[in-house]
């Protein structure tokens, strides 16, 4: 952590909605004017495209049937604690881009599922925000989460995910529902191990629960609405959160415990702005006094 060079973090597995949240602190940023280096987890991988189906096919010739991104043999986790570390102490390292699509090819110039090169981060940000599957990770060959300032977890309930993961890869990205359910099976155990347990590191997790029946996931037409959902928000230390202010600006919103409190699902974007504008003007009046 560093009060100088602070860090955000929002961590949570793919299709799980952390880039909506992304927007939701590009939006405060903008706002309050605020200079912030993005640096996506995609970035961060070991393989590009190709080069991870041959490291798939590999482990599954060797018997390894769970070798996914979720794991730390598929991640460069040491190089991601060095640029938190680098950063919170300098303000300054490198980042890369994770080409994902056609849009993206023709704005960088390369084949999608490459890296961009290694570029220095821009002089004067004043934070660094990273989204990914790894910010709150920590494992015998790298402790991320101890650089990170303020950790951000988004969890929807396993069956929402699932559907929001099969909606994307099967209309987005072309997959059939086998090659989904497959992807969902062999992440399962890195899941467990890698990914649920930095949801215990978080300051703030927040967890999507559809309204609706979604027991059987892979039968499911429609991904549930906002409005079909309502928001389980839970604050790993409730002290100096009004919460008494954010039910009245939160219509129809409650608490469950001393910690948690459930807003509709419609109101999620609204309740980060009125969570996290008053946590990172924190953060950036430390940083100025320091």
């Amino acid at each position: 952590m560093s009060v100088k060079h602070p860090i955000v973090a929002i961590t949570g597995s793919s299709g799980a909605g952390t880039t909506t949240v992304m927007k939701s602190f590009q939006h405060i940023f903008r706002r309050e004017k605020i200079k912030a280096q993005i640096l996506e987890g995609d970035s961060m991988h070991r393989f590009n495209r190709m080069e991870m189906r041959a490291a798939i096919k590999k482990a599954h010739d060797e018997g390894n049937q769970a070798f996914s991104h979720f794991g730390p043999e598929a991640n460069l986790l040491p190089e991601l604690e060095q640029v938190f570390k680098q950063f919170s102490e300098t303000g300054t390292g490198k980042v890369r881009k994770y080409i994902h699509d056609a849009d993206e090819d023709k704005e960088f110039g390369q084949e999608s599922g490459t890296f961009t090169p290694w570029t220095d981060m821009e002089p004067g940000a004043e934070l660094l925000f990273y989204e990914g599957l790894h910010g709150g990770y920590v494992g015998d060959d790298a402790n991320v989460a101890q650089h990170v300032d303020l950790l951000v977890g988004v969890v929807p309930i396993i069956n929402l995910e699932w559907i929001q993961k099969r909606h994307r890869d099967q209309r987005m990205r072309g997959y059939s529902q086998e090659a989904v359910l497959d992807t969902i099976l062999r992440r399962m155990p890195d899941y467990m191990r890698h990914i649920c347990p930095q949801f215990s590191r978080t300051h703030v997790n927040f967890q999507r629960v559809p309204t609706v029946d979604t027991s059987n996931p892979f039968i499911a037409n429609d991904i549930p609405s906002a409005d079909e959902s309502m928001v389980v928000i839970r604050f790993a230390n409730p002290k100096g959160i009004d919460f008494g202010y954010l039910t009245a600006m939160l219509h129809d919103s409650m608490m469950t415990r001393p910690n948690t409190i459930v807003v509709p699902g419609g109101k999620m974007g609204l309740a980060m702005q009125l969570i996290f504008t008053p946590m990172i003007l924190r953060l950036i009046d430390k940083k100025r006094r320091a």
